[in-house]
């Protein structure tokens, strides 16, 4: 933790909020976090799945738990009755996966992870044949999609490291949620589009290596903290590595206020600057894309887009 004050002002980046809006069946929507909805009008898979997002205060001092009213909230704006083939969290710490379960309960899908991601599963009462423990580099196929967890590792520091060996039953504590396995998750559809979903802001050095995606969507939480060699190493072996065209920054907005369902509510606001500094990491990635021919993009929240299209 820093003691520089205030946050970063998202409108001094608006410009960046430049995804297409999908104008087909086939569209990623943004929903906080890490969480990406990837849909093709037929079927769809989700990424983490995290919508409680209890205040600080709560994480610090008490046991957290998923607010099912929130969960169900989001879940109907973003898919109303549809359902989902898979919830996949990059990794097991509660900002990712404290909602993983419930949100396979609620869609009928699978959960998709590592050991640790089993564990929280099993904690919350998924039946064992609908969670999945991911083979590293194996790819899964879901409806139209193909799935590829690829072992990666995450941003320094790791509050809560170390793998989870036995069911987490909410309510639990923050630390409870251990990392875990982090993944790389690579998503191909069958109609071509290809997709990097790199949920925290740490690498493999090669895990990448011989990989494609068209886009990727680069977590950044922390990453702003790091060094600028650090920053260029990350981007190195992520964006560079399967050749992306596209970048979207995700895993920038302050996950302990609620996610804004109506225009009335207060919006989305980046991580204040004592746990990151959003500015560095756009002024260093800014460079890097400028450099590589990439395209730089911050995602609008709820909106299906379509970050394929050049």
């Amino acid at each position: 933790m820093r003691l520089k004050l205030g946050r970063p002002d998202l409108a001094a980046h608006a410009d960046l909020f430049d995804v297409p809006t999908a104008g087909g069946p086939l569209s990623a929507t943004f929903l906080g976090v890490s969480t990406i909805l990837l849909d093709d009008g037929v079927s769809a898979l989700l990424t983490d799945g995290y919508f409680s997002r209890p205040p600080l205060l709560d994480v610090a001092i008490t046991k957290i738990s998923p607010n099912v009213g929130r969960i169900d909230a989001c879940l109907d704006k973003a898919l109303g009755t549809r359902r989902l083939e898979a919830v996949i969290p990059v990794h097991s710490h509660f900002d990712h996966a404290l909602d993983a379960a419930v949100v396979a309960h609620r869609t009928g899908a699978r959960l998709i992870g590592g050991t640790s991601t089993a564990q929280i599963g099993r904690g919350g009462r998924l039946p064992e044949e609908r969670i999945t423990v991911a083979v590293p580099g194996d790819p899964i196929t879901l409806g139209a999609w193909t799935v590829t967890l690829v072992e990666s590792d995450h941003c320094p520091p790791d509050r809560y490291p170390g793998e989870i060996t036995a069911p987490v039953v909410p309510p639990a504590r923050a630390a409870a949620y251990r990392c875990g396995e982090a993944w790389s998750v690579l998503v191909d559809h069958l109609s071509g589009p290809s997709t990097l979903i790199q949920g925290s802001a740490g690498f493999v050095a090669g895990s990448l290596t011989g990989r494609q995606a068209d886009v990727a969507y680069l977590g950044v939480g922390q990453l702003g903290l790091q060094s600028e060699e650090y920053l260029t190493s990350y981007w190195t072996e992520t964006v560079r590595a399967v050749g992306a065209r596209r970048v979207v920054l995700t895993h920038w907005d302050d996950f302990f206020a609620p996610l804004p369902m109506h225009p009335s509510d207060r919006p989305l606001r980046a991580l204040p600057y004592a746990g990151d500094d959003l500015d560095v990491t756009l002024a260093v990635l800014g460079r890097l894309a400028d450099a590589d021919g990439v395209h730089l993009s911050l995602p609008t929240l709820w909106r299906r887009e379509d970050p394929w299209t050049q």
